[in-house]
């Protein structure tokens, strides 16, 4: 969510026109973030503003876009809190601007909470099984462009950057990664419409009450273990942020499965599943740090802190695993 592309009122007045928005009242560019250029939108009058999200696409290609837009629209009308995508007159959610696609959604109410409790992982684990039952109607299909083949080819352009330590953890788990996805316990499981990134700062709670999900840019077509793996590397930390913490994940798992059980094939694959998710995401922090592309308001993320977490998924797996880990 940073700026890479500047649009200004007269621009955005347009686009607002033509989807019948109303006035431009302001126009905020959003930091944060390392994929699209994001500005809060408030249209209508004074007296009955409205709040939207305008994003303007910088990686993926119009093509790429109805799937995600599609997506969100989906699970908006199966009434999850998820943002819902503007149409213009001919029914279209892929609109241009500033040369760019771009979309506007309804800017849902509530704060990040980025201190969670055992309570909130419940919360997370829920929400997402909910979505994963809501996305198994959802006919469009596109893979993961955050894949294994995705780590496959960006790996040898951060590794020349690496330590010996660190380039020897990247190949082993990549190695690893790659005989766990030519498994048949891996082609067994269950597969659909997932997040794929549903870390703390993509969702909103007022108070104990999550009121929204969003970001769902880099979803796709995955595995649902891999994507609650996800989740849980980011919601079920102790305080060091990298050691899972027992009662956070055993919250989360228990009130995902009561609405997906895990089968033979989930309860085998979960720690490898959060080995390849902390894997995941330590990769793409090392590439926005060490190859970043130029923008307003954008600010690198250290990689540490996520190859520390991809440590202690590694440690974790490697530790007797307690039954509650995974029921």
């Amino acid at each position: 969510m940073a700026v890479f592309t500047s649009v200004d009122t007269h621009e955005a007045a347009a686009l607002c026109a033509e989807l019948g928005l109303g006035s431009v009242l302001a126009l905020e560019g959003i930091a944060g973030g390392i994929e699209n250029t994001n500005y809060f939108l408030t249209t209508g009058s004074a007296e009955q503003p409205q709040a939207w999200v305008l994003t303007l696409f910088e990686r993926l290609s119009a093509e790429q876009l109805p799937f995600y837009l599609q997506l969100m629209h989906h699970l908006a009308e199966q009434g999850l809190p998820v943002p819902k995508p503007v149409a213009n007159a001919q029914g279209g959610l892929v609109h241009a601007l500033a040369g760019k696609p771009a979309a506007v959604v309804n800017r849902l109410p509530g704060q990040s909470n980025l201190q969670p409790q055992a309570s909130h992982a419940a919360t997370m684990g829920g929400m997402l099984a909910r979505l994963h039952v809501a996305g198994a109607s959802f006919a469009l299909r596109q893979p993961n462009l955050r894949g294994l083949a995705w780590w496959n080819e960006t790996a040898p352009l951060v590794l020349p950057h690496l330590g010996p330590d660190q380039a020897d953890l990247l190949r082993h788990e990549l190695a690893y990664q790659n005989h766990v996805a030519a498994s048949g316990a891996y082609l067994g499981l269950r597969r659909g419409a997932v997040h794929a990134d549903l870390f703390r700062d993509n969702v909103l709670f007022d108070g104990e009450v999550l009121t929204g999900v969003f970001d769902f840019y880099f979803a796709g077509t995955d595995t649902w273990l891999f994507d609650l793996a996800v989740c849980a590397n980011d919601w079920c930390n102790g305080d060091d942020g990298a050691t899972p913490d027992p009662a956070k994940v055993h919250a989360m798992l228990a009130a995902y499965q009561a609405t997906c059980p895990f089968g033979a094939a989930e309860r085998r694959l979960w720690p490898a599943m959060q080995r390849a998710a902390a894997l995941r995401f330590w990769i793409s922090r090392l590439w926005d740090f060490y190859l970043p592309r130029e923008a307003a308001l954008l600010t690198p993320h250290d990689p540490a802190p996520l190859e520390q977490r991809l440590r202690a998924r590694v440690a974790w797996a490697h530790a007797p695993l307690k039954e509650a880990a995974c029921t």
